[in-house]
């Protein structure tokens, strides 16, 4: 290959060494080169002397930052996720930096831990492991509710979702979704049923996300389509933080219109997931309101954190990059009508 370097930003322990290990294991003869730090205009000049980028969901290429990446003869700009909403796709045409993406890393993560945060919630485990720890082994607060039965409301039906609507069905729960582009023979082959919006919001007793962050869908869930919900309703977010206005979310729990919110992502996550601020002040007002609230569970964009998806990570990032040094077809390539 011409030039082997990939300079990674926003990388931590478990992304060196799985990265170096395969990069070892397949004999891919790239050079590594980590920084801790999420990129953004002050250390984009460390990519000088590289064509390739690799960057995660918090790291940040809008144009300036992409003008200067040109700058340093970067071309490509490859995403260890699926998501590229921080991306400016179409100052990266503009410059010729391509971007490549994880388009399908692990469904099965993702949704499972939708269920996990669903379970949580509605039986409290987390609340009855604390409270068992310190010798308290009362009931008082910790009553659930019957999953079968129940109506839950699925906002996306991409490849996640059918995954986590499979696993609803199991539970004996009745599903109904929506999508921009309702896919019909899934409708029938899966037995659930589109709906508007709507109509999802008026049925749904639990709600989950599973749609990419769009300019069109930023602050879907807010205090209009709020008060249009079931009272009680359970909302899971395991997507895009910027879905959901964290005020307007906030104002729902206090008021007992929202019985209870998991959340993997919080839309003013770049300062504080993946980083340890055990020792700070959360300075955030919503954030610190939200995880003040026994009936919210915060994790820290962790719904795809399996070995499994990790390595479909590693392996489909570094062989995007391969790929491109080869000359061959970039499958993975997004384009500005993505």
């Amino acid at each position: 290959m011409e030039n082997n370097k990939i300079v990674f930003f926003g990388t931590h322990s478990y992304d060196r060494h799985a990265f170096t290990d395969l990069n070892k294991q397949e004999n891919l003869g790239f050079d590594l080169i980590y920084h801790r730090s999420f990129l953004d205009l002050h250390n984009a000049d460390e990519t000088h002397g590289a064509k390739a980028v690799c960057i995660f969901v918090n790291d940040r290429a809008d144009r300036e930052v992409l003008k200067k990446l040109k700058e340093n003869n970067v071309e490509i700009l490859a995403l260890r996720c699926a998501g590229f909403n921080n991306v400016d796709l179409a100052s990266a045409k503009e410059f010729g930096i391509k971007v490549v993406r994880v388009p399908a890393y692990s469904p099965h993560a993702i949704a499972e831990h939708v269920i996990a945060l669903i379970l949580t919630l509605n039986r409290k485990t987390h609340r009855a492991y604390s409270r068992t720890r310190d010798g308290n082994f009362s009931l008082h607060g910790l009553m659930g509710f019957d999953l079968y039965g129940k109506t839950a409301g699925v906002i996306g039906t991409g490849k996640i979702a059918r995954v986590l609507i499979g696993i609803l069905q199991g539970f004996g729960i009745n599903v109904i979704a929506y999508d921009v582009f309702e896919d019909k023979e899934y409708e029938k082959k899966s037995g659930i049923k589109y709906v508007s919006l709507d109509e999802l919001y008026e049925k749904s007793d639990i709600i989950s996300l599973n749609c990419p962050l769009t300019q069109e869908n930023k602050y879907l869930i807010n205090k209009d389509s709020i008060a249009k919900m079931k009272d009680g309703v359970m909302i899971i977010n395991t997507g895009r933080g910027p879905l959901i206005n964290s005020e307007d979310l906030v104002n729902g729990l206090k008021s007992g219109k929202i019985g209870a919110a998991g959340l993997d992502v919080y839309e003013e996550e770049h300062d504080y997931f993946y980083q340890d601020r055990s020792d700070q002040i959360i300075t955030d007002d919503n954030l610190s309101r939200l995880m003040s609230l026994n009936n919210v569970l915060i994790t820290s964009h962790q719904a795809f954190f399996t070995q499994e998806a990790m390595h479909n990570i590693v392996s489909t990032t570094l062989h995007n990059v391969k790929d491109y040094f080869e000359g061959k077809e970039l499958v993975n390539e997004v384009s500005v009508q993505s």
